[in-house]
């Protein structure tokens, strides 16, 4: 049986930051890809170990890892 994937990254609300949930907690709301690598390292991931495209791991709901802004056109 594979594994469940561990994090899942929300859309970007208005504001452009996007809601981390890591194993059924919620990590808090990350702005850009250092806030979310340090949510990573709190609950216990090393961020040089992560590969933030690796989709066993990370499920990127609209958009991946490079979208943080609710507008495509602002990225």
């Amino acid at each position: 049986m594979a594994a469940a994937v561990r994090v899942i990254v929300y859309p970007p609300d208005a504001e452009g930051g996007r809601r981390v949930r890591c194993d059924g907690e919620i990590l808090g709301r990350a702005l850009g890809p250092g806030d979310f690598l340090e949510f990573l390292r709190r609950a216990g991931l090393d961020p040089d170990d992560v590969r933030m495209d690796d989709p066993l791991l990370i499920e990127w709901r609209s958009g991946g890892p490079a979208v943080w802004s609710a507008d495509p056109g602002e990225e």
